[in-house]
């Protein structure tokens, strides 16, 4: 069984909700939060662009909800790998880490991606 790390991020109020009306709407349940986030998370490292896209999260403001995620270690080591490639777009970036996360949110609630476990 894998390790999981407990990580935290910041939401604005109304992403928050729309995030847990998706997760409802998705048939996760309310405890299926985590792995809503991660498969989130999983599909938008998918992208071949998703260092530039991780931008659309610096700007928000109000951040507000605190949503926490239990992930499994792999996934914290790729996003901290990730991190390094984001970096090269935008070092001045602060809260890389956050914005990967809730840039991950927003494209799974634009683009209504489905589970990635679907074939």
């Amino acid at each position: 069984m894998n390790k999981t790390l407990m990580t935290s991020v910041k939401l604005q109020k109304k992403l928050h909700y729309k995030l847990l009306q998706h997760i409802i709407n998705d048939g996760y349940g309310m405890r299926g939060k985590s792995r809503w986030i991660i498969e989130a998370i999983e599909a938008f490292l998918k992208l071949p662009d998703y260092p530039t896209l991780v931008d659309i999260a610096d700007d928000m403001d109000q951040l507000s909800d605190v949503v926490s995620v239990r992930m499994p270690e792999p996934l914290m080591v790729r996003i901290d790998q990730s991190i390094i490639q984001v970096r090269k777009f935008f070092p001045a970036m602060e809260g890389v880490k956050s914005n990967l996360i809730r840039a991950s949110i927003i494209q799974r609630l634009i683009r209504g991606t489905t589970s990635v476990t679907e074939v």
